[in-house]
């Protein structure tokens, strides 16, 4: 930018009477070309001014998720991150007053929460301690000598090329008052400021991103642990039913109708089944123990409403979901502002380069007597700008700049895997939502086959047509279908959270 123009130009364009006066002025005035100079450089700032990056150079990414679209149907549009957009109460979407409970109870009580919450704070300090850099620079007292000093010349100090021949002692009394204000010509403050503003935003994403992914373990816990209890409960009323069917295969060995051999598979079907609860029991209690941890409770006596059970139906999942709903996802806010303080890193970096002008004061009271310390005669002052020049730092400042720049790319590579993993992620889980509903529908049919399968050969043994054996054979498979069906129903309710959490928010 042109800041001066020459005398025939104003002339020309008949404006150069009052600017040639100006000029003159300022050819007596050296303080005011300075003036001049400062403010024609103070909307400056060194760096490269931000712009966000393509998600991946050359290659487009789709902006609806459909497995009836090809992955790179369109561009995917380069948006503003939404992730400070309320996101509510997805967990309402299930109808689970036992989940909100204990959702509520981690918003206000994990211990995670709190530590990210903390730091954005210390985000929010460092924006104003930045901030602060715009502003003169105020402090009394703190003279290097002390305030008060007392000292004795030396009779041997020099004075005219000559031993002075006197010594004197005496108390110098002293209240300074210090200014100091660096000039921000280059833009080194106005791009810490903005790297810290960015950071700052980066701090309230994470904050963001912990709530959702403490929400979303909650749900697959409070899942889980459902899951979990079904499965027990099953076991529980499948050995009951293995337990009169051992009754009746030892009344019919009395009577001599089956032989030993049918009470021995009968009483190893029994055993089994109960064999199986420990392990369910364990897991079961683990799960719980997460979740008191996940709310912020001692696991200890913690315990759940037993109201509800994994019958919970699925909430809806549209066939396609558009890919701005990632917007959503603060994991990607963070990158973006994380990618743009690096780059305002560039800024800082590069002003290190450039001269530093600041403007020192000083003004206060001095007197050798107490007395007349602050008398309007012992009054002092100082001011006078001061340049430091870099002229040699030994490749520090390039080492630096270097850093900075490779800083950037490592966040903007960060950022590009950042979308990629989203969208793998959001395509898994719609994956999973289509073929899990597939697989439960199917497994539920074949749940109804081996029960009807599992009563004739009931009505067979009874009469005497088969052996235990091939009771035992439809009892496990009824069992292990019944048992699949639960872990199914579970596995699509926490394949729901999981794409809850992977777009950020509801659809």
């Amino acid at each position: 930018m042109k800041i001066l123009e020459t005398k025939s130009q104003f002339t020309e364009a008949n404006q150069g009477n009052e600017v040639l006066r100006f000029l003159r002025c300022l050819r007596f005035h050296p303080a005011g070309c300075a003036l001049v100079l400062i403010f024609a450089l103070a909307g400056c700032a060194v760096g490269p001014d931000y712009k966000r990056a393509d998600v991946v150079a050359n290659q487009p990414l789709p902006k609806i998720f459909s497995d009836n679209n090809p992955t790179n149907a369109t561009i995917w549009k380069i948006a503003a991150p939404s992730a400070n957009q309320p996101r509510g109460e997805w967990w309402t979407l299930f109808n689970d007053a036992e989940l909100s409970r204990l959702e509520t109870l981690a918003t206000t009580n994990n211990q995670n929460l709190v530590a990210y919450a903390a730091r954005l704070e210390h985000a929010r300090d460092l924006v104003a301690a930045t901030r602060s850099e715009f502003y003169p620079q105020l402090s009394a007292g703190g003279t290097p000598n002390g305030d008060f000093t007392r000292q004795r010349t030396s009779i041997n100090q020099p004075q005219s090329g000559k031993a002075s021949g006197t010594a004197h002692t005496y108390g110098t009394f002293t209240a300074p008052l210090y200014l100091g204000w660096e000039l921000d010509l280059w833009g080194r403050v106005r791009r810490e400021s903005e790297a810290a503003k960015a950071r700052f935003v980066a701090s309230a994403d994470d904050l963001e991103s912990a709530k959702l992914l403490v929400a979303a373990e909650v749900a697959n816990d409070y899942f889980s642990l459902r899951t979990l209890t079904d499965e027990y409960n099953l076991i529980t009323n499948t050995i009951d039913v293995y337990q009169r069917s051992l009754a009746l295969t030892q009344n019919r060995r009395r009577g001599g109708v089956v032989s030993d051999l049918d009470v021995a598979q009968a009483a190893t079907q029994l055993h089994t089944a109960q064999a199986e609860l420990p392990q369910i029991e364990l897991s079961r209690r683990q799960t719980l123990h997460a979740l008191a941890i996940l709310c912020g409770q001692m696991p200890v006596d913690f315990a759940i409403s037993n109201s509800g059970t994994t019958t919970t139906n699925v909430p809806g999942i549209p066939a396609s979901v558009p890919s701005e709903l990632l917007e959503h996802r603060p994991d990607i806010a963070s990158a973006e502002r994380r990618m743009a303080a690096a780059n305002a890193d560039v800024g800082v970096a590069k002003a290190a380069f450039f001269p530093t002008v600041r403007i020192d004061g000083l003004a206060g009271f001095q007197s050798v007597s107490f007395s007349s310390w602050f008398n309007w005669s012992s009054r002092m002052w100082s001011v006078g700008p001061s340049l430091e020049i870099p002229i040699f730092t030994g490749g520090l400042n390039r080492a630096n700049l270097a850093a900075a720049h490779a800083t950037y790319d490592e966040t903007v590579a960060n950022y590009r895997q950042t979308v990629l993993n989203a969208f793998g992620e959001v395509a898994d889980q719609l994956a999973a939502q289509h073929l899990l509903a597939d697989q439960s529908t199917a497994q539920n049919e074949s749940v109804v086959s081996a029960q009807q399968a599992l009563q004739i050969a009931n009505n067979r043994y009874k009469a005497g047509l088969v052996t235990y054996l091939d009771v035992v054979t439809a009892q496990a498979q009824a069992l292990s279908l019944e048992q699949s069906a639960v872990q199914l129903q579970g596995a699509r309710l926490t394949a729901t959270v999981n794409l809850i959490k992977s777009l950020g928010a509801g659809w």
